[in-house]
């Protein structure tokens, strides 16, 4: 069981506070917003009416006894506080944060204390993209600062691997198959696997090996930006 501060008690911030309640965690919300910090607004977890902004309600929340705080609010700046806060100051383990507007995703790095962060318009167009592109590669989600990144690629027919093994192909570098996606279906990069036209395949990759991922699994050359 992890302890878990969650800076907001907006719609974003109350549906992951059921969610880990939910899944056996202790949660505390905080809020400076009466309407909405107040008690039994989230069943099962604790809710403290304090500015999240400010030393002295995060060290009332226990905020060094949290494994994982979440910034959720609706403000960016106010996320970006929340986020140094806890980590210089507290020194919690994992900070994530929400990211509202585009525009400022660049900032929600290491330098503010954050290590990951979730932008929303971000992840919904990854989903758009994933749903209609075949034979490209689809950012889902990046981890820790961009040092790897979560991405997939649904199989052409006239793709190189397809009719291949998984553990046959050399992938690149700092790349690894983690799922394959078949329909229904959802298997581990088995040895015995052989990919098939419309496979969708998932991997964790470094940044800087992506083209040479798409390179390997498209028909075509990868053009050179």
């Amino acid at each position: 069981m992890m302890r878990v501060a969650i800076a907001g008690a907006g719609k974003v911030g109350r549906a992951i506070a059921r969610e880990l309640v939910g899944n056996g965690h202790e949660v505390l919300i905080i809020d400076k917003d009466a309407e909405l910090a107040r008690p039994g607004v989230v069943t099962g977890a604790q809710v403290l009416l304090a500015d999240a902004c400010e030393v002295t309600s995060l060290d009332e929340a226990r905020l060094a006894e949290c494994q994982v705080v979440v910034a959720a609010t609706g403000d960016d700046k106010v996320n970006l506080v929340v986020s140094l806060l806890a980590k210089t100051e507290f020194g919690v383990p994992r900070v994530v944060a929400r990211v509202n507007h585009p525009k400022n995703e660049w900032m929600f790095d290491e330098s503010w204390g954050v290590d990951v962060a979730v932008s929303t318009p971000r992840m919904l167009s990854a989903l758009v993209e994933e749903a209609v592109s075949v034979g490209d590669l689809v950012r889902l989600f990046t981890f820790r600062q961009g040092a790897a990144e979560l991405v997939e690629m649904t199989l052409a027919a006239d793709s190189p691997v397809v009719g291949r093994a998984i553990a046959d192909i050399p992938w690149p570098q700092d790349t690894a198959p983690v799922a394959v996606v078949r329909g229904a279906n959802v298997s581990l990069p088995a040895n015995a696997e052989t990919l098939e036209a419309g496979d969708e395949l998932l991997f964790v990759v470094a940044p800087a090996q992506e083209p040479a991922l798409q390179a390997l699994m498209c028909s075509e050359p990868v053009e050179q930006g």
